[in-house]
């Protein structure tokens, strides 16, 4: 359905500008995740693993602050 942000409460229009930056963080963000899983996937020890697991939770964090640094979402 075209538009569906529209129908969702608290989204607003994003600019032509925003849209690009948000499509440039999801990529980069699916480039991270690749490696990320990567790394995680050739660590041969419990703490190799956990030191991924938790880089991988840090980032995810951090690209969803960015995404709604640039979405500046109006709800909760």
């Amino acid at each position: 359905m075209e538009n569906q942000h529209r129908r969702i409460a608290g989204y607003r229009e994003l600019s032509e500008a925003e849209i690009a930056a948000m499509n440039r963080v999801k990529a980069l963000a699916a480039e991270v995740g690749s490696l990320v899983g990567e790394i995680y996937d050739s660590r041969a020890t419990p703490e190799g693993k956990r030191c991924a697991a938790v880089a991988r939770t840090e980032l995810q964090t951090g690209f969803m602050w960015l995404t709604r640094s640039i979405a500046l979402p109006e709800t909760f």
